[in-house]
């Protein structure tokens, strides 16, 4: 399992995601599901990928060879804008699908795979989309600025509290890691270390890529003063005054 988010903001966009595929008292391993493609001030896109490491990590070789090919073929480099982009993904998967599916099945393994793809393209705006295991996506809305792939609940009412398109790229990022943070405190299948990339409007390659182990100051400093601030508030909150003044009624 893995926890992955994206936000789509005025100011750029945040993506965050951890680096656990696989948990146990003796058996836990790293890899990275963020990948980055730039040519800088012509255009940067971040993928960031949970599901069947297999799967994904397959899926991202046959998008690094199709763009090192230089043969012809409809790639990352030679897409026009990110709906393109998405689409050619999304198609990327569906060849996966068919080359690994029914081989996958009859060992009773389920295809399964979901990605985050968001940058931008040269003058047009930075989008974000969300692309499903059968290749088909949606994209961010002013509505709803934000993706989460993997094990997504835990981290996800922080988000819908306090994110919105003018949200700043600090507060987003810090955002992001509470949200991590509480999934990382419900979930032992997610963990460290982290990778927290940042994509400023118009800049068109990466501003920030940091990698975030147990080490990190400030990460470690917002576990404490989260977890302190939630108690703190629990504490103020005044409790049922009903609690014990009425009587059990029927069933």
């Amino acid at each position: 399992m893995t926890y992955c988010v994206s936000m789509l903001l005025d100011a750029g966009m945040v993506f965050l995601s951890d680096s656990r595929t696989n948990a146990g008292v003796d058996h836990i391993n790293t890899f990275r599901k963020t990948n980055i493609f730039q040519r800088p001030g012509e255009r940067v896109l971040v993928l960031m990928s949970s599901g069947n490491l297999a799967i994904t990590q397959q899926l991202v070789s046959m998008l690094r060879e199709a763009m090192a090919a230089q043969d012809g073929r409809e790639n990352l480099w030679s897409v026009p804008n990110m709906f393109e982009a998405a689409r050619h993904v999304g198609e990327m998967l569906r060849e996966v699908h068919r080359r690994d599916a029914d081989a996958l099945k009859s060992f009773g393994i389920d295809f399964t795979a979901a990605l985050i793809l968001g940058g931008q393209i040269g003058s047009e705006q930075p989008r974000l989309f969300n692309i499903y295991a059968a290749g088909n996506f949606i994209e961010a809305t002013p509505d709803t600025p934000y993706f989460q792939i993997g094990e997504s609940k835990y981290g996800k009412p922080i988000i819908d509290r306090v994110v919105k398109r003018h949200t700043t790229l600090d507060e987003a990022a810090k955002l992001a890691l509470i949200s991590m943070d509480s999934t990382i405190r419900s979930n032992l299948s997610v963990g460290l270390p982290l990778d927290l990339t940042i994509l400023e409007t118009d800049r068109l390659q990466v501003s920030s890529h940091i990698s975030i182990d147990a080490q990190n100051e400030y990460f470690a400093m917002i576990r404490s003063r989260w977890s302190q601030a939630l108690g703190s508030a629990f504490e103020a909150l005044p409790s049922p005054d009903w609690i014990g003044a009425g009587e059990v009624g029927d069933a």
